[in-house]
């Protein structure tokens, strides 16, 4: 902490920094500065780091979806200390979050104007008639997506809203609708673009404190709907798939010798119609499309009178397969669902630096409050600002995502997961990065699985709090009033 006050001290002098934090859903590393996808296009990302801003290649989410790692990141507690494994445990009625600020409200507490729009927490219902956006632990929240709807062109979607090759019926059903296709919205008809322009609003603003801005990208989480101009930057016939093995999940078991895991329906859906190539290509499509609003908020930021001093924190929720291990979708243990982009933008920065340390998303928290000077508070995440300066300094723990059903446990080379059942998976990922080979039996490495297998939680607490049904299209249902007045900042630690 004293590091990370001496660094704000020396970059931001007594001013205090103002904070712009960009937290985009279900993408992985197929961005142009982390290399994931030789094909992705992302100027606008691969223009702002050039220009000045750390990579951490290696840096991992609390929780392989989406719910649980935004409850990580914004409540700065490891889902095994809250209990919060899934979409519908919401950590407002944990017993830890009761008691200790989230992340904005403890800069509210302390000083700081916070705004949001766009996806920073995980929707609930409550009662249902209304719905929890988060929007309680603001001082200023704004809906962009509320009566917005990017409607496909249901005589081109894949699945979902339309059928595939002259079908009738699609015949795959699942609650993750994996489906694609252009909108009939063009790119400023779109909900991320809306977040993106009032993010360029908000930066115009004068304020008589520092402010902490949070602009929440939904793409490209499901469904794929985006453009056609973001398609067309994608040729079918040349785009390049991921390797996938047939074999690859034969040498996972579980402790009674059979297989621990197979093709799950989403892959299979895929691979019975021959569409590994369109799958990837709205994936990529949707990315290209994040990139530009991203765009947006940048030439904002450059633009504003704040750019000299404001923090950019961009993080990604947790990662996605398309294809790897036989399967699309995420909440998985493997390297594709654990990982995810994050990148910070310290003014003053003035070339890209890549960190290999193993940071987590759980790290945010801790690390802003370092960087902005405001009182130290106990947390789970470590404070990781002496690696703004020092890429390669020391940081001995290795990256930790916590699961509904395991744990994955990364370092730089190593990777180690053990699921509840016992199943446990090893993987070299300098010489195997796909992951292809699982070691967990090779005494050689009998050492470095034991060190790593600590890392596992000991305890993980069961989820307590309260369930409430959804209301209706609870998208666009009332936010839920009333819960702001219980949440007392002064009250809170």
């Amino acid at each position: 902490m004293i590091f990370g006050a001496l660094l704000a001290s020396s970059v931001f002098g007594a001013e205090r920094p103002n904070i712009l934090m960009i937290a985009i859903d279900d993408i992985n590393d197929w961005v142009e500065p982390l290399g994931g996808h030789p094909q992705a296009k992302t100027p606008n990302l691969d223009k702002f780091v050039k220009e000045g801003a750390m990579v951490f290649p290696n840096a991992v989410c609390a929780a392989p979806i989406c719910g649980p790692s935004r409850s990580a990141v914004l409540s700065g507690f490891m889902p095994s200390t809250t209990g919060v494994y899934g979409n519908a445990h919401n950590m407002l009625f944990t017993e830890i979050v009761k008691t200790n600020a989230t992340l904005p409200e403890y800069f509210s507490k302390h000083g700081y104007y916070t705004l949001s729009n766009g996806k920073l927490f995980h929707k609930h219902g409550i009662d249902g008639k209304y719905t929890d956006f988060g929007h309680w632990a603001w001082d200023e929240h704004a809906r962009a997506r509320e009566g917005v709807g990017n409607k496909p062109d249901n005589t081109k979607v894949t699945n979902g809203s339309g059928t595939i090759r002259g079908e009738s019926k699609s015949e795959y059903k699942s609650e993750a609708k994996l489906s694609w296709g252009p909108t009939k919205d063009g790119f400023e008809g779109m909900v991320d673009y809306l977040v993106a322009d009032w993010t360029r609003e908000v930066l115009n603003r004068d304020y008589d404190k520092p402010f902490f801005i949070a602009s929440g990208i939904i793409k490209p989480h499901l469904p794929w709907y985006v453009p056609q101009e973001f398609f067309d930057l994608y040729d079918l016939d040349t785009l390049q798939t991921p390797e996938v093995r047939e074999d690859d999940l034969n040498d996972i078991l579980n402790p009674h010798g059979k297989l621990a895991f197979k093709p799950n329906k989403e892959y299979e859906w895929v691979k019975k119609h021959g569409l590994e190539k369109e799958a990837t290509q709205a994936y990529l499509a949707s990315i290209s499309f994040v990139d530009a609003c991203l765009g947006v908020m940048f030439d904002a930021l450059e633009k504003s009178k704040y750019a000299d001093n404001t923090i950019v924190i961009i993080w990604g929720d947790h990662g996605w397969h398309l294809g790897e291990k036989q399967r699309y979708l995420k909440n998985t243990t493997w390297n594709e669902a654990v990982k995810t982009p994050f990148l910070v933008k310290l003014p003053g920065m003035d070339k890209m630096i890549s960190c290999d340390r193993t940071v987590s998303l759980i790290d945010i928290y801790p690390t802003l409050v370092s960087l902005c000077g405001l009182p130290e508070k106990e947390l789970d995440g470590l404070d990781f600002s002496d690696l703004l300066t020092d890429p390669k300094g020391e940081w001995e723990r290795p990256g930790i995502t916590v699961s509904v059903d395991g744990t994955s446990v990364m370092g730089e080379r190593w990777h180690f997961a053990q699921q509840l059942d016992g199943t446990e998976e090893f993987y070299d990922l300098q010489s195997d990065p796909m992951e292809f080979t699982n070691l967990i039996n090779h005494p050689e490495h009998a050492e470095k699985i034991a060190e790593m297998r600590k890392w596992v939680p000991e305890k993980r607490v069961k989820y307590v709090g309260e369930r409430h049904k959804k209301p209706a299209k609870y998208v666009d249902a009332p936010a839920a009033p009333g819960i702001k007045a219980t949440r007392i900042l002064s009250e809170l630690k």
